[in-house]
């Protein structure tokens, strides 16, 4: 699991990249380049903008299997520093950086970094396709599902977050550049062979304007492969309420009775 740069899971893709160049091998070996094609999606995201708020915060209804994983709230720093989710069970997930610390006898601590990382990085994507360590290759037009999309590949240098060799495949809405499904697999505690035989993939979609910041308030899971795209739906998530708040509030402050599990 990738904390700040990656955390398992993603999509975004690409940008408005739409003309004749020949589709890039499957195999093709991506390097670290300042591609304008990234600046086109963090624009029409509206990175400028986010990063100008210290936080945003909203509420998170999460279902698996049919079954509710989480409900709560989270807040998180728009520079991913930090995180919070307040559960409606009265527990609650603080993360500051590379550290977690929960509540006393909070439930299932084994599982806390990943509810910590993997939900607040889904989120925090679109700004973070620059971040140190990411490495793409060429876009290219590619039918996912019905629909053309811009897509690439995003893999990590060594060394970077929990886990470099997770990978994503990334789609993005030719005309909007804006983020529509991820493609990933998780490498934590699996070879990239065992990995990449079950890849999944989060749509986005239901873009809203929060303050000018266009932002998905629908996700969906699902299971996806390279050939026929998306498949069975695994689970979705809905964001409500959202909205930017000053970081005076203090959400970050660590609790004198929090205790890292």
């Amino acid at each position: 699991m990738k904390y700040i740069l990656t955390t398992l899971a993603l999509s975004i893709a690409l940008s408005g990249c739409t003309d004749n160049k020949p589709k890039p091998k499957p195999d093709e070996v991506p390097v670290e380049v300042e591609a304008k094609w990234i600046n086109n999606v963090e624009e029409a995201h509206k990175k400028r903008q986010f990063l100008e708020h210290d936080a945003i915060q909203m509420d998170l209804e999460l279902y698996f299997g049919g079954n509710l994983r989480l409900d709560g709230k989270m807040t998180l720093a728009t520079n991913s520093s930090a995180g919070r989710i307040d559960m409606k069970s009265g527990d609650a997930v603080l993360f500051l950086d590379d550290k977690v610390y929960v509540n006393p006898g909070y439930p299932n601590p084994e599982s806390v970094r990943f509810t910590a990382y993997t939900w607040s990085y889904f989120f925090m994507f679109p700004y973070k396709l620059s971040d140190p360590g990411t490495q793409w290759t060429e876009p290219y037009l590619d039918e996912l599902n019905g629909e053309e999309y811009n897509r690439a590949k995003l893999t990590f240098s060594a060394g970077t977050g929990d886990a470099p060799d997770d990978w994503y495949e990334m789609y993005s809405d030719p005309e909007t550049n804006l983020v529509s499904t991820a493609a990933y697999i998780v490498t934590v505690n699996k070879t990239i062979e065992e990995a990449e035989e079950d890849p999944h993939a989060i749509s986005y979609s239901n873009y809203s304007d929060v303050d000018g910041v266009p932002i998905a308030h629908d996700w969906g899971f699902w299971a996806w492969r390279p050939d026929s795209g998306l498949t069975d739906q695994l689970g979705r998530a809905t964001l409500s309420n959202l909205k930017f708040v000053d970081g005076e509030d203090h959400f970050f402050e660590l609790p004198d009775d929090f205790v890292e599990p």
